[in-house]
This record gives C-alpha cells, sequence and structure tokens, in this order.
C-alpha cells in the first residue's frame, strides 16, 4: 500500500513532535531525579557504592555517571514509544485506505476488487472483503440467471399450452357452433380436441415432473435395488408400442444381479423417459438397447439405438428444457421438451452424469451412477 504525499507529511510531523514531546519527558525526568539526588544524602552515596561494584572485566571499566545509565534507558523507551506512535499511525492509514475502497465498492463498483497486500489482520480483512464482494456478484449473477429461466420458463409454457389450447377451443367451437356437416365431422372435431387435451395434459404432467426435481432439497428415497428387474420393467412397459413400431427392446446387465442406491420411482421415470425419447425420435430404429455395467464404485447405463442420426450442434443441446431438435417433429410426436431436462436433473439428485452420443450407427444416452450414494444423502419417505 502506497502513503499519499499528505499522509507521509502527516507521519513525518507526528514523528517530530513525539520526538520534541519526549525529549521535554526525559529532561522533566532528568531534572527531577538530580533534583532527589542532591536533596538526599543517602542516595548519592548508594549510587556511589554501585557504581563502584560495576565494574566491567578485564579492563575493569568502572562507570561513574548514573546520567548515563538514565539517558540510555530513557532513549530506548523512546525510540519504543516512537516506533509504536508511528505504527500505530501507519496502521490507521491502513484502515482508511481499506475503507476508502470498501465506499468505492459500495458505490457500484462491483468489479473492483481491494488491490493492495498488507501484513496480520488487514491482509485478513482484504482476504475477507474481497472474498464476500466475489460472492455477492456470484450470488447477483446467478439470481440474474435464475429470474431469467423463469421467465424463459414461463414464456414456453405459455406458448407450448397455448398452441393446443387453441386448436382445443376451435375444434370444439365449431361443434357448439353446429358447424358440421355429419356426426363423423363430430367425431374428428371431438377426436382432435381430445389429443391435444392429452398433449396439455403430458405438459402439465412433465412441468410439474421437473419443477419438483428442480427445487432445492427435492425429496428422494434412496434404497438398496436390482437395477436389472428395474429396466425390465421399463422394456416390458414399452414392449408392446415397439411391436406396433417394429422395434425390439432388449436388456443387458453384468453382473446380474446388479445392486445399487437409488430412488427407485425417479430412476425408473429415467429410463422410461430415455426408451420414450428413442420410440418417438429414433426414426428408422430396429432395436433399443438398455445395458449396464458395472465400473468399479460407478455403473454405467446406456439406451442405445440405431435410429436416425442426431445433428451433432444439437447433442450438445439435447437436456436443455423445451429444446427440440426439430419444431416440425415434436408436433407430430407430441413432445413437451423436457423429457431429457428432466433426466438430467433426477441423475443430478444421484450425484451422477448423463451424456449423448449420435452417429451413424447409433444414438446412445450414457448415465453414470455411483452404486452407493453420500452418507448425508436426505432420505425422505
Amino acid at each position: 500500500m502506497k502513503l499519499t504525499t499528505r499522509e507521509k507529511t502527516s507521519l513525518f510531523f507526528e514523528a517530530v513532535i513525539t520526538i520534541i514531546l519526549l525529549a521535554m519527558l526525559d529532561l522533566a525526568v532528568i531534572t527531577i531525579l538530580q533534583s532527589v539526588v542532591r536533596a538526599n544524602p543517602g542516595v548519592a552515596v548508594g549510587i556511589y557504592i554501585i557504581k563502584k561494584s560495576l565494574v566491567f572485566s578485564p579492563t575493569h571499566i568502572r562507570i561513574w555517571s548514573y546520567q548515563s545509565w538514565v539517558i540510555g534507558i530513557l532513549v530506548v523507551l523512546d525510540l519504543i514509544v516512537l516506533w509504536w506512535r508511528l505504527i500505530r499511525r501507519y496502521h490507521q492509514y491502513q484502515m482508511h485506505h481499506i475503507i476508502n475502497e470498501l465506499h468505492y465498492i459500495a458505490n457500484g463498483h462491483l468489479d473492483h476488487r481491494i488491490p493492495f497486500k498488507l501484513r496480520g489482520d488487514a491482509q485478513h480483512v482484504i482476504v475477507s472483503v474481497n472474498a464476500l464482494v466475489d460472492s455477492t456478484v456470484r450470488s447477483m449473477n446467478d439470481e440474474r440467471k435464475m429470474e431469467k429461466s423463469k421467465d424463459e420458463l414461463i414464456t414456453n409454457v405459455s406458448h407450448d399450452l397455448r398452441t393446443p389450447l387453441t386448436s382445443i377451443i376451435g375444434y370444439l367451437g365449431l361443434v357448439e357452433d353446429h358447424q358440421y356437416r355429419s356426426e363423423e365431422d363430430i367425431l374428428k372435431y371431438t377426436h382432435t380436441a381430445y389429443e391435444k387435451a392429452k398433449q396439455m395434459k403430458n405438459l402439465v404432467e412433465d412441468l410439474f415432473e421437473y419443477t419438483k426435481v428442480q427445487q432445492s432439497g427435492a425429496p428422494v428415497s434412496m434404497m438398496r435395488l436390482d437395477l436389472g428387474q428395474l429396466l425390465e420393467q421399463v422394456a416390458a412397459s414399452f414392449e408392446l408400442e415397439g411391436r406396433k413400431r417394429g422395434i425390439d427392446i432388449n436388456v443387458e446387465v453384468v453382473p446380474s444381479p446388479l445392486k445399487i442406491e437409488a430412488d427407485p420411482e425417479k430412476l425408473g421415470r429415467v429410463f422410461s423417459n430415455l426408451v420414450s425419447n428413442a420410440l418417438k425420435y429414433g426414426n428408422g430404429a430396429s432395436y433399443i438397447h438398455l445395458s449396464a455395467r458395472e465400473h468399479g464404485s460407478t455403473v454405467q447405463i446406456k439406451v442405445s439405438n440405431d435410429g436416425e442420426r442426431i445433428p451433432a450442434e444439437s447433442v450438445s443441446h439435447l437436456f436443455e428444457r423445451f429444446y427440440r431438435v426439430e419444431e416440425s417433429r415434436s408436433k407430430k410426436t407430441g413432445g413437451t421438451g423436457l423429457g431429457l431436462a428432466i433426466v438430467k436433473s433426477i441423475v443430478d439428485l444421484h450425484h451422477g452424469t448423463v451424456v449423448a452420443r449420435s452417429n451413424d450407427d447409433e444414438t446412445s444416452f450414457i448415465v453414470n451412477l455411483p452404486m452407493k450414494q453420500n452418507a448425508n444423502t436426505e432420505e425422505k419417505a
């Protein structure tokens, strides 16, 4: 930290004034001592005896003047007091600089940090202040991101709800106004409204699930389960739909049984969403393969299909909410754009990772989960 010219001048005059005051005090002390010695012959005799006993060998030097001792002691004390006063003033200037820096930051310059380094407790104050400002800036940025994310969520939900709702109102309006020619037209209109209503229901359910798993401290019920059985149940629930599409759904687990600690309901939702995603968007696929293999303290689960390749520029965005590779394809399949976002949120709750890979031969979603959850993982029924 550099002192200003004014502070240096103030420090110099502080030293001069202190020296003058100490010199006057020393003079007063010496004068008083001399008066005491002159007024008390016994004291003078005692001092003389002490002086004669102070002999420094080997040259046998005797100190005959007690004033030199007094002056020496006073000079040492003066230097200590002078040093203490200057250091004390210097520390005050340091604190003054820190306070000025704080005022500057508090006035809105949150990109500024206290630049100088000091010693002792003052440096701890500087480090703490800079860390506090960093934490505040991060919190503000996170809050801005959350606000922006919330606005985007509301906008996307409003758009996705408005589209099927407009169709429902339109077709039911035709029925309400008797703008149909036959019963077949009525069935056609009501069927379309019914499908759009189901699409809205799926969106609301996915939105509810997404917000639930996104909440801080989302409840999880960790228990030990057989991953192979869970994957078999997921495959069985989609077997009929897979047959209709000519897609074979199979499971492979090594070793078997493969036990892990997880929330069975939420983990089932993960693989159901991945298989459902493969059925909807894996155009031309002949199989959906669910495989799980143990790797030390983790397990890797892959959901693969040989359907249409996902464009490389889209792979990194797949787990973003409301992201769709093709808007037209989503309209056709009724996708909500939340399925993979829910997958990532649930995997995060299990302290795992999920990635997507796609090439001309195969598209795979790879989930890595720990075999055992941390002991401090909150368990709620």
